[in-house]
Parts: structure tokens; sequence; C-alpha cells
């Protein structure tokens, strides 16, 4: 199994983190007119910009992981720090 923790740079310059099973189909729902975050909804288009792949033998061990580290990432990170991570690149 395998989860995603992602950032998104959104058209108004401000970063957007989540996290999901499908990171090709949830940039696309953050994107639509149907899906996405409440948060993204006024702010598209939205880009992908940074994400960090957790691959695990039980399906609710990579989501527990992707989930704690958004947390991390919302929570504990400066927009500064989330630049620094992003300009360092995906995991």
């Amino acid at each position: 199994m395998i989860a995603y923790t992602y950032i998104l740079r959104c058209s108004d310059g401000t970063l957007y983190t989540g996290w999901t099973t499908d990171l090709d189909r949830r940039v696309k729902e953050h994107n639509s007119e149907d899906c996405g975050a409440k948060y993204t909804k006024t702010r598209r288009p939205v880009k992908l910009v940074y994400y960090e792949r957790f691959e695990e033998d039980d399906e609710k061990e990579a989501k527990r992981s992707a989930m704690k580290r958004e947390w991390f990432i919302k929570n504990k990170l400066t927009k500064k720090q989330k630049e620094v991570l992003i300009a360092g690149g995906s995991k």
C-alpha cells in the first residue's frame, strides 16, 4: 500500500498540505469544480510542488504515516521552512 503527503502551491502563492493514496487523482480533484478542499476551491489552479511517498505492507500503516507527516508539516513548519522543504525536492 502506498500513501502520499503532498504540498500544493495555490494561485495566490499560499501552500496547502494534504495526504492521499492516489496523488494524480487528488491533484486533479483540487483543480476540478466538483471536488477538492474548501481551502483550494477559491485558489485554483493549484500546482503540486512537493510530495513524500510512504510504502508499507499494511494499508493502515501507510495512511497513518502520511497523516502524521501531514500534521507535522501543517502544524510545526513555518511557510519559510516549507519553502526550504520544497526547494529540496520530493522524497
